[in-house]
């Protein structure tokens, strides 16, 4: 029993011993630990876009509301409803009997004045002979030759008649006066329509080109005027629906801003064009414009890469040539998605430390990798 005792005892020994030594071999006495590595990304200029968004509603290029001339029943619509009318379709057709009878009759009315004359102007011309002869007073004379002069000017009155009936028994034809999508028909074939009626015979609205009007505060707009004498036009693009964020396939241009301030609520109004060829935009239609005031190469970087300080400073991490820590104050101008827009602190071609800069200090010697956003690190 003794006997065994001892035995384990000294195995025992042994094994520590031999994990002694293990242990010496391994972690040598003085051994340094390796530099932390951190993940870093070096400081390049990208292009940031400057924009505002704006409510807008869209607007027609040009709307005309059809509207009778003469007073008449209707007796044809020549289009048909929601369609595309060219500038000079004919849309409508009223009754013109009555215009062309009255046209019939200044006619002849022009005829008759043109007969008159002809009497009174060889009377004025035998009177002019025989006051030669003495054979008729001068006041005779001068009543034929002012007969005569009144004719020529019942001829043009005749014909001004003519001209004026003619007028009218054109406008029993109703033409489309511009180009685009016609509305519904608010009259019926058979209804009577009067030349001063309040209710139009149908809408016309161009929607290519089409207008997007916005409003922007008084102080928001000094930018946007500034920019836009800058570069004359500035490109818009258009937010559908709210829900799922739709933008409009085509890049629309802000041309026009109001040169006065309403006093009502201090705002401005804007107006943007686009194109609008499949007319999925519709006059009314509520939207959200994102105006891009400029577009400019800036220093960006990570706002997770930078710390606040108690005075309010802003610091980064930047790894320098011998793999070392500095820290640099930097000044921003104000940020970009998540990203500060740096102007002093540091220089394209840095690099900054974004993940890991926690475990190190100033001086310190590191190991790099690159970041990159949505890393498990970052």
């Amino acid at each position: 029993m003794i006997k065994n005792l001892v035995i384990a005892a000294i195995s025992i020994i042994t094994v520590v011993g031999c994990s002694q030594d293990s242990a010496t071999q391994a972690a040598p006495a003085g051994a340094q630990q390796p530099p932390p590595t951190v993940s870093v990304l070096e400081v390049k200029r990208q292009q940031v876009e400057n924009t505002v968004t704006l409510p807008g509603r869209v607007s027609p290029l040009r709307q005309s509301q059809v509207r009778p001339q003469v007073e008449g029943v209707i007796t044809e619509r020549l289009f048909e409803e929601g369609a595309y009318v060219e500038k000079g379709q004919q849309l409508y057709q009223i009754d013109d009997s009555r215009y062309a009878a009255q046209l019939a009759s200044a006619k002849a009315d022009v005829k008759s004045a043109e007969a008159n004359r002809k009497t009174l102007v060889a009377r004025a011309e035998r009177y002019k002979d025989l006051l030669k002869k003495n054979a008729v007073s001068q006041q005779d004379y001068d009543d034929a030759v002012a007969q005569a002069e009144q004719a020529d000017a019942q001829i043009s009155v005749a014909k001004a008649a003519v001209e004026l009936a003619q007028v009218d028994l054109d406008f029993t034809k109703v033409y489309a006066p511009i180009s685009g999508q016609i509305s519904r028909s608010y009259e019926t074939v058979g209804a009577l329509v009067t030349a001063n009626q309040a209710q139009q015979l149908a809408t016309i609205t161009q929607l290519d080109p089409i207008y997007v009007d916005m409003q922007q505060s008084g102080k928001g707009v000094l930018t946007l005027r500034r920019a836009m004498q800058k570069n004359g036009t500035l490109p818009v693009q258009l937010v559908l629906d709210d829900m799922t964020g739709e933008s409009y396939e085509h890049t629309g241009e802000l041309k026009f801003s109001e040169v006065t301030v309403d006093e009502t609520t201090g705002a401005v109004a804007l107006r943007a064009e686009f194109p609008n060829p499949d007319s999925l935009l519709m006059p009314g239609m509520f939207t959200k414009a994102r105006v891009s005031i400029s577009n400019t190469p800036e220093l960006l970087v990570p706002q997770r890469a930078a710390t606040r300080q108690p005075d309010s400073s802003l610091i980064v991490m930047v790894v320098n040539a011998q793999n070392k820590v500095e820290p640099r104050t930097i000044t921003i101008s104000g940020s970009f998605q998540d990203k500060y827009i740096v102007t002093s602190g540091v220089s394209a071609g840095d690099i900054v430390i974004v993940a890991g800069y926690q475990k190190v200090k100033p001086g310190a010697q590191v190991n790099t990798k690159p970041w990159q956003a949505g890393s498990p690190q970052g």
